[in-house]
């Protein structure tokens, strides 16, 4: 019963978080839910999208409907590593050095167009978003916790970016595509731009919030969904052996281990968001695309072709079967 209890409580919360920032945010329901996915599974997250749709408004309000901090970088060509971490200032009057910690020190973090930064100024966030902590002159910064990293990335513009390297952009959790507006979402969009500033209420702490993260680990995963994380990361690296044939053309390389391992924590995240403290099949179906669309390389011929991950994937899921649902005898007593 107690954790029924719990189960309803953490829905309620993430519902409540929810509607605040709705209340602010019109649509882009898939985009929202999945910015709360990362925050319950501490991940982070790379947003490609056009300009103006949202994505500063949705993680300033989800800041402040968690009593959070928000800060926002604008990645450009000229920033250095330390406009980004802080650095040490001499003061003349007392003749000592004191450290200034820069904009990384906060719970929400939104680099935006982090592929127009160069690679010295991504790799000092990349180290942060890995590691959670800062060195500045051999001493070593924390950043509060929760700590949440959203880069985003513009698809118009190329020219004078500096794409992010394979490697680094494996450390992401998920990239998620945001689409434009409907007619009628966008209608409502500017109603409410132009009208009454809405006031958003702080519903939770950050300190619920790690809670609620200790919480997500907790959640119970049957072994059978790891083995199906397992084989869908492993039909990208090995087609043949899933009896994906001419597959192995499309692509240089495979998504590694930490999609796997972000597909599990995202598929507790999606749970516990939909009030279980276990996982459904669906549960890591829905999160497969975001966790891998960034992780496959794809080779000249894939892309002469005009194959996309989301392609490609798709027929990865269509080849790996989903284990069955369990019955929900099986999942009360796998529960204790």
């Amino acid at each position: 019963m107690e954790l029924r209890e719990t189960n309803a409580e953490v829905a309620t919360l993430m519902e409540r978080i929810l509607y605040e920032v709705k209340k602010v945010v019109v649509g882009q329901d898939h985009f929202l839910e999945r910015v709360l996915v990362a925050i319950l599974a501490q991940g982070h997250l790379l947003v490609e999208g056009v300009p103006g749709l949202a994505k500063t408004l949705t993680v300033k309000t989800l800041a402040r409907a968690v009593r959070g901090t928000f800060k926002r970088i604008q990645f450009t060509p000229d920033l250095v590593p330390a406009d980004l971490v802080g650095t040490r200032i001499y003061n003349q009057k007392t003749g000592d050095f004191a450290t200034s910690l820069g904009p990384v020190f906060t719970h929400l973090l939104l680099a935006d167009e982090i592929n127009r930064a160069p690679a010295k100024v991504q790799s000092a966030l990349l180290e942060v978003m890995q590691e959670y902590q800062v060195t500045i002159a051999g001493e070593t910064h924390y950043v509060p916790q929760p700590f949440l990293v959203m880069a985003t990335q513009n698809p118009i513009e190329t020219e004078g970016t500096y794409p992010l390297p394979e490697a680094q952009v494996d450390r992401f959790m998920m990239k998620v595509l945001v689409g434009y507006p409907s007619e009628e979402e966008e209608f409502v969009i500017v109603q409410r731009v132009t009208g009454e500033p809405i006031d958003v209420v702080a519903v939770a702490t950050t300190e619920q919030l790690a809670d609620l993260q200790k919480e997500c680990r907790r959640v119970y995963v049957d072994p059978n969904y790891i083995t199906y994380a397992v084989k869908l990361v492993s039909a990208t690296r090995e087609p043949e052996r899933f009896g994906l044939k001419d597959f192995g053309r499309f692509l240089t390389y495979g998504a590694s281990p930490r999609a796997t391992i972000h597909m599990i924590e995202g598929a507790k995240a999606l749970a516990m968001l939909r009030g279980r403290n276990y996982v459904l099949p669906e549960d890591v179906m829905d999160i497969v695309p975001d966790v891998m669309r960034h992780r496959l390389v794809l080779s000249y011929e894939a892309l002469a072709e005009g194959q996309t991950p989301d392609m490609l994937i798709r027929k990865v899921m269509q080849t790996v079967r989903a284990p069955d649902r369990p019955l929900d005898t099986h999942v009360r007593v796998a529960n204790g």
